[in-house]
């Protein structure tokens, strides 16, 4: 895929449904339902992954962006679209543990425990991430992962198979979008597909915690 000629947010949708063109919004296409099958939403938004593709879909805590996270091309177009310095990680989603483990050098002891009892979404920064875009990883080669309990968000990295990069859908700076309305039109028109599931949330979520774990097992709280 062309890193630098991305396609429209409803450009998979494009092929199997009608589209209309609503000007007073930008110039954002849209689909003319509000809602499509779960599994034809996964489909489309894992093919478009697979191509290298960046989408705007709901996680367990804000809407966020996302890419395959083992693709620096995909990564370096993130980064592009939040205009973000790509000095400053992003966070990556696991489906489950078995996945953590492929992308974590070393676990502590203490991260199983703090997974296990965790009531509420809960991202870990790792000391040394592996198997993942070098331009995702922190300076110092951390990562921070979250497992999410979202249905969707963990379904997509299974289906994938991989871990998937979820940054808040806004530019940097601007306010996190804790609903679909609140993400700017601009920056669904850049994305190559845009999620149907929880486009009509009324109830906001919110950012997760996060700790920082060594290898040596002392914790840190980021947030």
């Amino acid at each position: 895929m062309d890193s630098q000629a991305p396609t429209h947010p409803s450009a998979a949708c494009r092929r199997d449904l009608h589209i209309r063109v609503d000007l007073a919004n930008f110039g954002v296409k849209s689909c003319d339902m509000t809602h499509l099958p779960l599994t034809d939403d996964l489909r489309q938004a894992v093919d478009t992954l697979r191509r290298g593709g960046i989408i705007i879909y709901p996680t367990d805590t804000i809407w966020g962006i996302g890419c395959d996270a083992t693709n620096p091309d995909a990564v370096a177009r993130v980064y592009r679209l939040k205009q973000r310095e790509d000095s400053k990680a992003l966070i990556t989603l696991v489906s489950d543990i078995a996945m953590l483990e492929r992308y974590v050098a070393d676990i502590p002891d203490v991260a199983y425990e703090l997974l296990d009892a965790a009531v509420s979404p809960l991202t870990v920064i790792y000391d040394r991430g592996i198997n993942l875009a070098p331009n995702l990883l922190a300076a110092d080669g951390s990562v921070g992962i979250r497992i999410p309990a979202d249905d969707y968000a963990s379904r997509l990295c299974r289906m994938l198979r991989r871990p998937i990069v979820s940054t808040s859908a806004n530019i940097s700076g601007a306010p996190s979008p804790a609903l679909f309305s609140q993400i700017t039109p601009a920056l669904l028109a850049a994305a190559d597909y845009v999620a149907y599931h929880r486009r009509d949330d009324t109830a906001p979520h919110r950012a997760s915690s996060i700790i920082k774990l060594s290898a040596d097992g002392q914790v840190k709280i980021i947030r």
